[in-house]
C-alpha cells in the first residue's frame, strides 16, 4: 500500500470510528486540552531526539520552541483554543531533504505518544488525517 492510500484509509477509518457527537470541544478533550497536547508533543520529541533515523534533522533546532509550536499547531488542528503562530510548513522544511520515510518516522513517534497518553484511536486517526496533507509541503520529491 502506498503512502497516499494509507493516509486515505486512516482518514476514512477515523471518520467512521468517531462518534457522531464528536464536536471540537469533545475532540480537544481527548488530547487533554492544551496541557495534554504539550505533554504529548514533549513525549513525541523525546522519542524523535532518540531516534537515529531522524534526530540529526533537529541538531540545530531550539527544541523548546519547536515543542511549543507543534503543540500549538496540533491544538489548533483538533479544534482547541490555539492559533498556530509558526511559519508555513513549506518554508520551514525547504532544503532539509526530508523524505517520506523521515515523515513517517516522526508520525510513528506522535502515534506512540498519543497512545501512551490515552488518546482514543479515533481521535488519533483524525489528527493524523489532518496532518497527512502536510506531507507534500514537508518532504522533497525524489
Amino acid at each position: 500500500m502506498n503512502f497516499r492510500n494509507f493516509i486515505a484509509s486512516l482518514a476514512v477509518l477515523g471518520s467512521l470510528a468517531a462518534p457522531a457527537f464528536a464536536d471540537d470541544e469533545l475532540y480537544t478533550k481527548q488530547f487533554g486540552g492544551k496541557p495534554g497536547m504539550a505533554k504529548i508533543t514533549h513525549e513525541m520529541m523525546v522519542g524523535v531526539l532518540a531516534d537515529p533515523r531522524i534526530k540529526d534533522f533537529f541538531a540545530k533546532t531550539d527544541i523548546e520552541r519547536l515543542e511549543f509550536l507543534l503543540a500549538e499547531q496540533f491544538c489548533e488542528l483538533v479544534g482547541g483554543p490555539c492559533k498556530y503562530s509558526g511559519r508555513d510548513m513549506k518554508t520551514v522544511h525547504r532544503g532539509e531533504k526530508i523524505n517520506t520515510a523521515h515523515f513517517n518516522f516522526l508520525a510513528e513517534h506522535l502515534q506512540v505518544a498519543m497512545e501512551n497518553n490515552g488518546v482514543p484511536t479515533w481521535a488519533q486517526n483524525k489528527l493524523i488525517a489532518k496532518l497527512a496533507p502536510m506531507h507534500r509541503d514537508v518532504t522533497e520529491p525524489r
